[in-house]
């Protein structure tokens, strides 16, 4: 017995007879307070052990192999689909060969709305011209077709420019540019045919979309007015009949990212972006760093996808400006070294069972002594009152 009443002893929770306990209007309702506080604070606390934490870490980029997903989405209202036309390029300046794609091109009118089917756009490297023809050795019986002059662009005596073409063609070789209206060879085709792509270059719209995965490197992409081709190794637009004055190259970004859609962070910042050009000839430049980024979630394969920030410039470029350029939409991206890892983590359960137990034990005893404290004073004032000291 001796044994027993000494553990007894150790009852931290001793027990009131009912008869000495006394219920009260203010207790009941501070218990009321206090269940509704516990019900709401279990609540929230189960909503947050379900709910799973992201933890980021940062750490220098080791992977290899991958390839570098573009998505996007452009509408250039003011030109035509035959007038735009998209490039790739690497860091160095070279055409990004081999480019797994799937861009579209879709003519739109001045609305915005289709005009018809959506085309695929061709993005490999650009082939170089072809040199002009040559006149021809004939024999002297033979009577020799006249020879056309190349103004002063001709590689040799016998080099002949007998199409407007040809012309054009012997110029870029020279890295010349050439005014078509100062050709002989030019003047028919630029009577007859100026109206009609003017009406046309300038009366439609063109949305550029899709995606395409080049090599994981910094490069540059471009959205500008003329055919695209190469003249020793240099990048080239030819925006003929036409000056690069009279291209607005006023555009709505869609969607512009790198990489797929995650939920969260930064993936995706210029997307409904509006771009007015006051004027013609006017260049708009996106630099972009790309965090390449690995999101790891509870269940599933891990995602790699790419965040990236981005500072933009404009500048004008026609020739009043004196500033070198032509106009466009040119992006430049380049990979940080550095790779952020999201991991999505859940609670443990003996975490969710101690903050269960701190709220529960915590408003049962704040409870107690907010108790206490009007139950004392109450009964203090009672008994002033009773024996007529209180003022």
């Amino acid at each position: 017995m001796r044994l027993i009443d000494s553990f007894r002893r150790l009852d931290a929770y001793p027990k009131i007879d009912k008869e000495f306990s006394i219920k009260t209007i203010g207790g009941a309702a501070l218990t009321t307070i206090s269940g509704t506080i516990i019900v709401f604070l279990i609540y929230s606390e189960f909503v947050a052990f379900l709910t799973p934490t992201i933890e980021d870490q940062l750490f220098v980029d080791a992977t290899r192999g991958q390839k570098l997903r573009i998505n996007l989405d452009f509408v250039v209202p003011r030109v035509s689909c035959d007038y735009v036309s998209l490039d790739a390029q690497d860091a160095t300046g070279e055409q990004h060969l081999h480019i797994d794609h799937n861009i579209f091109k879709r003519r739109l009118d001045l609305k915005g709305n289709p005009i018809e089917a959506p085309k695929k756009e061709d993005i490999q490297a650009p082939k170089p011209r072809k040199d002009a023809t040559e006149a021809p050795v004939v024999n002297s019986s033979t009577t020799a077709n006249p020879c056309g002059s190349c103004y002063g662009a001709q590689k040799n005596s016998s080099h002949c420019c007998n199409t407007c073409q040809d012309v054009i063609d012997a110029y870029r070789e020279k890295q010349w540019n050439p005014t078509l209206e100062e050709f002989e060879q030019c003047k028919t085709e630029v009577a007859i045919g100026k109206l009609s792509l003017e009406a046309k270059a300038f009366n439609e719209g063109c949305q550029i979309y899709g995606y395409m995965e080049v090599n994981r490197v910094g490069g540059s992409f471009h959205i500008a007015p003329g055919k695209s081709f190469s003249i020793s190794h240099i990048h080239v637009h030819d925006v003929q009949p036409f000056s690069s004055s009279r291209f607005n190259m006023t555009h709505h970004i869609n969607t512009l990212s790198f990489g797929e859609e995650f939920g969260f962070g930064q993936t995706s910042p210029l997307d409904g972006t509006d771009v007015i050009a006051e004027e013609g000839a006017m260049m708009f430049q996106y630099y972009i760093k790309i965090v390449p980024t690995e999101f790891v979630p509870l269940s599933g394969p891990k995602l790699h996808t790419n965040q990236f920030s981005v500072t933009t410039h404009r500048k004008s470029v026609s020739l009043m400006s004196g500033d070198s350029g032509m106009p466009g939409i040119f992006v430049n991206y380049e990979l940080s070294p550095l790779m952020v890892k999201f991991t999505e983590k859940r609670s443990s359960f003996s975490h969710f069972a101690t903050n269960l137990c701190a709220i529960i034990g915590g408003i049962f005893t704040v409870s107690g002594i907010v108790d206490t404290l009007l139950f004392t004073s109450i009964h203090a004032l009672k008994r002033k009152i009773e024996l007529g000291k209180a003022s």
